[in-house]
């Protein structure tokens, strides 16, 4: 989306090859961008956006069709954005009411407005001064994208501070933008994006380590990791539980080695540096010892799935005792030794619940039979080969 606002060519090189990545070079190519594949996970692409004549499908992705709303609101063309079922369920009043503070015209779908479908008309937009109710990079992300086609500075203030990745490639790219604790303010102005290598995802690598933490006689090591702030915070979880795990911020490169686990407590105020990650910290904490509680899951609530029902389903199929409240998580780890059920899980369409459910499956010593499998596309593609590779042969 940056690389569609420039003024130069700019070369993306590492290329995620899932669902969600696709759509997005495939809507910004319908709106007037130059897209060419370069081979091997890479593309150049050249901006220049002058409206798409039909709707635009983002499939799965959430922050496709947030980031793009806020993206396309300052330019003078009129575009339709939707999804999935799944997208078309979750809430975008949330970018919606600040967008339309700066002048944005966008009419949502569903009884209340607030979902997609969402018709976006651009047009001259005006900074804003807007407190986020509650941490997110999408919105954060939608705000600072539209921030820089609007007459004089926005500024966004988080609750808590969210993934960077939006601030620091915008700043990458000439951006005008200074952040101060968890308050960043923009200004309007044309970008240049350099050439991008993009690091590897921290949330994938989880589901990796966490197999290596729990696997007997296992050593793992994740290369080229993004370890910025904001997504770190699975590690420092892992850490408290008792995890070996080795980070090294230069390189991006994160060792993980087999390791008995205790519960611990993740608070309100850490979910926004590890909230993707909370399917795999939860198989995590079922085959750890003693009680792990986790607050502050509401906004599970609103991801791909109710993920806060989907993980509480998850864990019931693995026999795993646990409390689900409107807030908060409790499980009752079994232990490294117990964690053996034999169990049928059904993903219901969410990437990471059917990631984390695999995981589970080759560390444990029952069987663990997924259906929905083929949700992993949306994100990584490459999983069940990765995991066959690493397991020697898990049957998927």
């Amino acid at each position: 989306m940056i690389a569609a606002l420039g003024r130069r060519p700019c070369e993306v090189r590492g290329l995620s090859d899932g669902q969600d990545v696709a759509r997005t070079l495939s809507a910004i190519a319908a709106l007037g961008a130059r897209t060419e594949s370069l081979g091997d996970n890479a593309v150049r692409i050249t901006g220049g956006l002058i409206g798409a004549s039909e709707p635009l499908y983002l499939g799965n992705s959430g922050t496709a069709i947030r980031l793009l709303a806020g993206l396309l609101a300052g330019f003078g063309f009129s575009t339709t954005l939707d999804g999935d079922a799944s997208v078309r369920s979750r809430p975008m009043d949330r970018i919606i009411v600040p967008l339309s503070q700066m002048g944005a015209s966008i009419k949502g779908s569903g009884p209340k407005g607030s979902l997609a479908p969402l018709h976006v008309r651009g047009g001259q937009l005006r900074g804003i001064d807007y407190a986020l109710p509650v941490a997110s990079a999408q919105v954060k992300s939608a705000l600072l994208l539209a921030a820089l086609n609007a007459v004089g500075p926005t500024v966004v203030r988080e609750p808590q501070l969210s993934r960077t990745h939006t601030e620091e490639m915008l700043a990458s790219a000439g951006a005008k933008l200074v952040r101060e604790a968890n308050t960043i303010q923009i200004w309007p102005g044309e970008l240049e994006p350099p050439d991008v290598e993009v690091a590897g995802d921290p949330s994938q690598a989880a589901f990796w380590l966490v197999g290596a933490l729990l696997a007997p006689d296992s050593n793992l090591v994740a290369q080229s990791v993004y370890l910025g702030p904001a997504r770190c915070g699975f590690i420092d979880v892992l850490q408290r539980m008792g995890a070996a795990i080795d980070t090294d911020a230069a390189t991006g490169v994160v060792s993980a080695r087999s390791s008995q686990l205790t519960g611990t407590s993740i608070a309100t105020q850490e979910m926004p540096g590890c909230i993707d990650e909370v399917p795999i910290l939860a198989v995590a904490a079922a085959a750890a010892s003693g009680t792990t509680t986790i607050e502050g899951i509401a906004e599970l609530r609103v991801k791909e799935t109710d993920r806060a029902a989907t993980i509480s389903t998850l864990l019931g199929a693995l026999g795993v005792k646990h409390h689900l409240s409107k807030q908060r998580l409790v499980i009752s780890g079994l232990g490294r030794a117990q964690f053996s059920k034999h169990a049928t899980i059904d993903a219901q369409g969410d990437h990471r619940i059917a990631m984390a459910a695999a995981i589970a499956g080759a560390v444990g010593l029952g069987t663990v039979t997924i259906t929905g499998f083929e949700a992993t596309q949306t994100s990584y593609p490459g999983f069940a080969q990765d995991l066959a590779t690493v397991t020697q042969g898990v049957a998927l």
